[in-house]
């Protein structure tokens, strides 16, 4: 079994969109808007997407909820942190290494968490 897709709230698709769009920019994701209220990012193997919530209500962030990236090395991951530092991002835990993982953590612009790691 494998991750299929993931998905995070968002209240204002547009800043998503950008914030995402120039996030991931040069990572070999393709952006694709499925709808007026939901956009996919799409890699070979998974999806990663925002959605303004189904129901209606405000988009919240998961509480303990945390989308991890995969993107190769630790150089990558302070080139995607410090970029989505710069995007409006605000940060969770800045690169280092922990256990055997070489992780760096954020929030987007909604709060929702996210981590890259080697």
């Amino acid at each position: 079994m494998k991750l299929n897709y993931a998905v995070v709230g968002t209240n204002d698709m547009a800043a998503t969109v950008a914030f995402y769009d120039a996030l991931f920019e040069g990572c070999g994701l393709q952006g694709l808007p499925a709808s007026e209220r939901m956009t996919y990012w799409v890699g070979g193997d998974f999806a990663f997407a925002a959605a303004i919530p189904f129901d209606g209500a405000p988009a919240v962030r998961g509480n303990g909820t945390m989308i991890g990236f995969a993107v190769g090395d630790a150089e990558e991951v302070r080139r995607l942190h410090a970029k989505a530092l710069t995007l409006g991002g605000t940060c969770e835990g800045a690169p280092g290494q922990r256990g055997p993982k070489y992780s760096a953590y954020l929030r987007d612009l909604d709060g929702n968490k996210l981590c890259f790691s080697d």
